[in-house]
């Protein structure tokens, strides 16, 4: 059987952004989202959460680039990962307390994740993982993101050589990070796609890719959204691809690939 879950990072991000994922949850193919605990429109995601019960909403630790930080005293997160690394090692930044505070913010709001990620991939960095299985533990979270891509076919947009060249550096990490899941006692889907596709897909790329699918589950990473007034002047360098993800996953020949393949459409709890 071949099951796909179709999430959205960024949830709580931007309203353009909030407003992007519910329609492509709405009219398109998008069955889960990851909320921003730290996000500047994370009360209006919550709502939309309330508002859309079927969209299975989790968390999306975000510790770079974006905010600050949700414990004292209140700091900008660090610029980048390598920044984020260098005050993990010298003790400059508390990462299980962050991670809980953010957690902590989305649980209280009435939402209860069963799946989580992390903004920019930073759960790899071994630190933040060991943190992120403490937290996620005390909150009942089964599912972690495991973010090796699958091998993309001849259907797959132009991907930089330096992307390539970071897909096939995280990859090394696969086993380690799997072994460190399965003996904590956490769940992850078989397959995951959308690290190097991130900014570039359209929809016969998505459809392309659905036909390609192997056996087992699969969670493909979406970052859609509408590009207005609010997105456009926000930190962020997915802008107007974030429409173009969006056209994607509401296009009738992506929701025809699935049907003709056999592929069921699933969220985590349904995994469960």
């Amino acid at each position: 059987m071949k099951t796909l879950i179709v999430n959205a990072d960024d949830f709580g991000f931007a309203r353009d952004v909030n407003e992007g994922i519910v329609e492509a949850h709405r009219s398109g193919i998008l069955t889960a989202t990851t909320l921003m605990a730290n996000g500047d429109a994370f009360e209006h995601a919550v709502q939309l959460a309330r508002e859309n019960p079927t969209l299975d909403v989790g968390c999306h630790f975000v510790l770079v680039g974006n905010g600050r930080s949700m414990v004292p005293p209140y700091r900008a997160l660090p610029a980048s990962v390598s920044k984020l690394a260098a005050a993990v090692y010298l003790g400059h930044m508390d990462i299980e307390a962050e991670l809980e505070a953010q957690l902590g913010r989305i649980v209280a709001a009435g939402i209860l994740p069963v799946h989580i990620d992390a903004h920019k991939h930073t759960h790899l960095l071994p630190p933040v993982l060991n943190a992120i299985v403490k937290v996620a533990g005390r909150y009942g979270v089964r599912f972690i993101r495991r973010p090796f891509d699958l091998p993309l076919g001849t259907m797959s947009p132009r991907i930089p050589f330096t992307k390539k060249q970071t897909a096939h550096g995280i990859s090394l990490l696969r086993g380690h990070f799997r072994r460190i899941l399965e003996s904590n006692g956490y769940l992850f889907t078989d397959h995951f796609a959308g690290f190097q596709l991130t900014g570039r897909f359209e929809a016969a790329h998505l459809a392309g890719l659905i036909a390609a699918l192997p056996e087992g589950s699969t969670e493909l990473m979406t970052h859609p959204g509408y590009c207005r007034e609010e997105l456009a002047a926000a930190r962020t360098r997915l802008r107007e691809s974030r429409e173009r993800e969006l056209e994607a996953l509401r296009a009738p020949e992506v929701k025809a690939a699935l049907r003709e393949n056999g592929i069921h459409l699933a969220g985590y709890r349904q995994l469960l």
